[in-house]
């Protein structure tokens, strides 16, 4: 989708807090979006990776708990 406009990104798409609080990170070469839980866990929030692979492993399916 292409959207042209003068109006700021910031306006037409807001960051929401959640945002704020997810990482970018790579476990064994597989690009996740994580937010911090608790005793140092991560949750993962998204897949990043462009690799369906990546998507079929339940290892990085959203809601489950690695450490790094």
């Amino acid at each position: 989708m292409i959207l042209y406009t003068m109006m700021p990104q910031e306006l037409i798409y807001p960051q929401t807090e959640m945002e704020d609080h997810i990482k970018f990170v790579d476990v064994n070469g597989v690009s996740l979006a994580v937010s911090s839980s608790q005793n140092g866990e991560y949750t993962i929030e998204r897949v990043m990776s462009t690799d369906p692979q990546h998507f079929l492993d339940g290892r990085y399916s959203p809601g489950q708990k690695i450490r790094f």
